[in-house]
């Protein structure tokens, strides 16, 4: 049998086939591979998506901003000042990307202006924090990606 250029680019494009099609069955059945949805109720929390705006939009509106920082305690969200903590009333969700069986929501408990997420709760790596709180029967939504 002769080998010739013609039989070469065959041979080779089965075997780059071939290797595609092992790695997709590979990602898609090896549970090491597995990724979690990002959240269950995917269409329903569309549905519900203006109203995360518009508290999103309270939120901006106000003077002073949401500040959060990490301490050796934690991590310390500092709410505005013209806000009366006790007059607050809301849920904390903090979701990992990498790994939803890290997230955790509680809620919302304020010391003074200030909220703490205790260290011992936190792993290093990126999170999303969502604040959903009701002030004077006005709904507000803090949302940011953090580094922990």
């Amino acid at each position: 049998m002769k080998w010739n250029w013609g039989k070469g680019i065959v041979v080779g494009m089965i075997a780059f086939m071939s290797f595609i099609l092992y790695m997709v069955i590979t990602m898609s059945t090896d549970k090491k591979y597995h990724h979690d949805l990002v959240t269950e109720s995917y269409y329903a929390k569309e549905m519900a998506y203006q109203t995360e705006i518009d508290a999103e939009t309270n939120t901006n509106s106000l003077k002073e901003k949401i500040e959060g920082k990490k301490t050796k305690e934690g991590w310390l969200l500092s709410f505005p000042s013209e806000l009366d903590p006790a007059k607050i009333t809301g849920n904390v969700f903090l979701y990992r990307p990498s790994n939803q069986k890290l997230d955790f929501d509680f809620p919302l408990v304020l010391s003074g202006s200030n909220l703490l997420i205790p260290d011992k709760q936190m792993v290093d790596g990126r999170w999303n924090i969502t604040i959903a709180f009701e002030y004077n029967s006005k709904e507000y939504l803090y949302k940011k990606p953090i580094v922990y």
